[in-house]
Order: C-alpha cells, then structure tokens, then sequence
C-alpha cells in the first residue's frame, strides 16, 4: 500500500502567549502523538501600555497581586477557549486528552479556564504567571470537574515584571483549590521573564505524563 503512515492525534495541547515565538519552542519539545495548538491573542488596547493596541488575551492594569483586574475580558477569554475545548471533543478529542499551558498572561488565562471548566482536563502548564481574579477562588470553581488536576508551574527566579513571590503565593492558593499533591512549582535561578531549556524539559516530562501514547 502506498502512502505516509500517519500518526493519530488524539491528544492536544493548547499553549497561549502574546509572543509569536512560542509556536517554534513548542516545536522543539513536539511528541508524535501530540497536536499543538498555539491561538493568537486579539490586539487590544492595553491600559498597562499607555492604552496601545497590542496582542492581549485581557487588559492588564497592572502586574501586582493587589493590581485592579479586567474581570469581564478574563471571562470572555475563557469562555472561548472552552469554546476550542468544546470544538475539539465535538472533533473526537475527548477534553480529558487535552492540556492547557501558556506563558505569563497565556498561563494566567489557562489557569483561570482548567480552575472554572466542568470538563475534566488532563493538566496545565502555567509558566512565568499568576492566577487572575484570585480573590474570587475557590468559590468560582465549585463547580469545577479539576479539583485533581495537575498543574505544572514554572517561574524564573529573577522575572522582573511578575517576581516569583507572585509565582510562589499563586502555587500556594492553587493549594486551596486542587490537591495540593498534583501541584509541582519550579523555579530556575537566574532566569528572567522567559523559558529555558531546563524549563522546557519539565514542560515535555508533564506532557509525556498526563498525556501517554494511547
């Protein structure tokens, strides 16, 4: 017979960043049984930028746990990413197949979405990110299906727009929310707002975990 073998692709990862370059770090740790999906945030205009348009999955007032939020932009994001979720399990992939993760607000806005799904998820990477509208957990995620979810959350010790700190009380509020056992929290010295390599092989060890070969 002729033709390619082709491998099937029942298995997602969804990653959100405003960097474009993110597509092509992802690349790099890619499994073969693994679909990539890496959305483009809308251009809006952001207020932390002087209200210029930029890539943005939400405004963003500021970068501090006491920072006002844009709650109603939070929700709207995460409400279309549950429409991709709901999207794909109507393609056959069921949501407990699919992980979300994303890079500073990308990883915020996929930990708000897993924390407030009613679709059991297999995990999220959250890197260099807080959890938005943490005062409002962990009443919002009552009725959430990843109260045993995994997370894998990564933060550089020297990140000078969200300090780890930020990083490390966001991990201990998780703690309130899911079992603390399926929380890991990793930080990389001297790392700053960005990946690195060592970063990027705990993200493809979670990712060969929650998501074998079936």
């Amino acid at each position: 017979m002729g033709g390619k073998m082709t491998v099937s692709k029942s298995t997602i990862v969804l990653f959100f960043s405003v960097r474009h370059g993110w597509a092509d770090t992802m690349t790099a740790i890619r499994l073969p049984h693994v679909k990539y999906i890496c959305p483009h945030a809308p251009r809006i205009p952001v207020t932390l930028n002087m209200k210029m348009t930029m890539p943005s999955w939400f405004d963003l007032m500021g970068l501090s746990p006491d920072s006002p939020e844009d709650e109603a932009g939070i929700k709207r994001a995460s409400e279309n990413i549950k429409a991709i979720i709901d999207h794909e399990a109507k393609n056959g992939i069921p949501p407990n197949r699919i992980i979300l993760g994303g890079f500073s607000q990308g990883g915020a806005l996929s930990l708000y979405t897993a924390l407030t799904c009613q679709q059991q998820l297999a995990g999220v990477v959250a890197l260099s990110c807080w959890l938005p509208l943490h005062k409002s957990f962990p009443q919002v995620a009552s009725a959430s299906a990843n109260k045993d979810m995994p997370i894998l959350q990564c933060h550089g010790e020297m990140d000078p727009m969200i300090p780890v700190q930020f990083g490390a009380m966001t991990a201990e509020k998780l703690k309130t929310i899911v079992n603390p056992q399926k929380i890991s929290f990793r930080t990389y010295p001297g790392l700053l707002h960005s990946s690195c390599p060592q970063e990027m092989a705990a993200v493809k060890e979670f990712i060969e975990k929650q998501l074998p070969r079936i």
